[in-house]
């Protein structure tokens, strides 16, 4: 019998999925039947929700977190948004977690209600409860008096005995998973206050508790320290060029004259020739005794050539423009290593200026940072300008102060950038910005400052990946059936 043709080649019929292995597991009723009686496969499926089994499982050992702690959390915020003069700084639950927290919102207190729970205290446990949930930290001096979003989780130990080991914990990549098994939702991820009052919390002896409780003392007083002497720093700039405040940034129109685009850069956008930065640079000529540009202060200025991200489980970690920029980031991204094309074959040394070279104006392009030891062995974005000391006539800390002071020297990167959509700097602008100069023993008061503050930074970052490691291995060895032994607990000591 004749076949009829076809339009098509006969598809070839699979009697097996040929793209992944199903994930699935047999699970008891009683476990849908309790508490939340949660539905959904993936809160069972999760690596998490399995040690979580396996400690409640024990009769004693563990404690619902409810019992050492306070879980609770601000109603949904409706504040109405003012002018700086007259608001009070607001900071959304990410901005948290910034080195420098830049409030971008100013509300009225009085139209605020509960505005007086909002405020967080310094010590104050904090965990994201949506997006990326779980994440702690501890309130320290960024936040003071500053009203914080609804979308971080407070926590406050009943006995302040209890303290340090309950940060470290939650800290914990352990628990961590746990408390990503709990969340719920298809887009954006949640975490409720009842998540974390049932978590359950192994219990350690006063000793242990102790030690844990003067580490994490220890982390926010490095915290502190650091935030202190870059406010330190920037007084001291500030006290040698006196303040600036601008009074027109051009919004209704200036004129400049031709020259100024008729060589070097000719940067036509008229952003850039903004009568602000103008008069800025007007007022530090005032005290400088001379200007620099940043080349010619004996540093590189460049950017690796744009390299593909190919994710790769066992690869080098990697670090964005927005990781660099907050307290112990969660560095969850690996890529193949390989040539970067790049004369440090993508990675940074320490006490490197690193500049975010893209993003909004108001955001985080502009900002910069000194590199630490934990930047160290990482690859670093291509969307950063590296500026790193081969000959320098100043030091690193000074630079860094001069471009990012609040008032006196971030308005002026502020102005470098161009584009409208996704705006970026170019190197030979950043290469060619000019420094004022103030005489070698100031400049040295100013950069002690600034170094020692990321100093400070990095040793705060690695005390606390530490703490969370030595949590995390009390966690796994307790789920694992043991019995609890202190030695466990070396990673606290010294």
């Amino acid at each position: 019998m004749a076949l009829r043709a076809r339009l098509s080649p006969p598809q070839e019929f699979r009697t097996e999925w040929p793209w992944h292995s199903v994930r699935s597991a047999s699970l008891k009723a009683s476990l849908l039947f309790r508490a939340e009686r949660r539905l959904e496969a993936a809160t069972y499926l999760g690596e998490g929700h399995a040690t979580r089994l396996a400690i409640e499982s024990k009769p004693t050992g563990w404690i619902p977190l409810s019992t050492v702690a306070r879980t609770w959390q601000p109603s949904r915020l409706k504040g109405i948004q003012i002018g700086r003069e007259h608001g009070t700084p607001f900071l959304t639950a990410t901005q948290v977690y910034d080195v420098r927290p830049t409030p971008r919102k100013w509300l009225s207190v009085e139209k605020t209600r509960d505005h007086r729970r909002r405020f967080v205290s310094s010590g104050q446990i904090l965990v994201t409860c949506s997006g990326n949930v779980g994440r702690a930290t501890l309130a320290h001096e960024t936040t003071k008096d500053i009203l914080i979003s609804h979308d971080l989780l407070r926590i406050n130990a009943i006995d302040q005995e209890w303290w340090g080991w309950i940060y470290a914990y939650l800290r914990a990549p352990t628990v961590r998973k746990m408390m990503k098994a709990a969340e719920y939702g298809h887009i954006i991820k949640h975490l409720e206050t009842h998540h974390l009052n049932s978590l359950p919390v192994v219990h350690v002896d006063d000793r242990i508790r102790a030690r844990f409780g003067v580490k994490a003392r220890e982390i926010l007083d490095l915290r502190d320290r650091a935030y202190l002497l870059t406010v330190e720093a920037e007084q001291l700039f500030e006290r040698y060029f006196d303040a600036f405040e601008a009074t027109d940034i051009g919004e209704t129109g200036f004129i400049f004259g031709a020259g100024a685009i008729s060589s070097a850069r000719r940067r036509m956008d008229a952003w850039h020739h903004n009568p602000a930065v103008k008069a800025l640079e007007d007022h530090l000529a005032q005290e400088a005794r001379s200007w620099n540009e940043i080349g010619e202060l004996g540093f590189d200025v460049w950017l690796p050539t744009r390299f593909r991200r190919v994710a790769a489980r066992d690869g080098v970690e990697f670090l964005d423009s927005s990781a660099l920029f907050e307290i112990n980031p969660d560095i969850t991204k690996r890529i193949a290593d390989g040539d970067f094309r790049d004369p440090h074959n993508g990675r940074v040394e320490r006490g490197w200026v690193l500049l975010a070279r893209s993003g909004q104006i108001y955001g985080l392009n502009g900002s910069a940072m000194l590199s630490g030891k934990l930047h160290e062995n990482k690859v670093i974005s291509d969307d950063i300008i590296r500026i790193a000391p081969r000959d320098p006539r100043c030091r690193s800390g000074y630079l860094l102060v001069a471009m990012t002071h609040p008032t006196l020297g971030r308005p002026r990167v502020k102005a470098l950038p161009y584009g409208s959509s996704i705006p970026h700097i170019e190197v030979e602008d950043v290469r060619c910005l000019s420094i004022p100069r103030l005489d070698e023993r100031a400049e040295a008061d100013i950069a002690d400052r600034a170094e020692e503050e990321a100093r400070l930074r990095d040793r705060a970052d690695e005390l606390e990946t530490r703490l969370a490691e030595s949590a995390d291995a009390a966690d796994e060895f307790w789920a694992g059936g043991g019995l609890f032994v202190a030695q466990r607990f070396d990673g606290v000591q010294g």
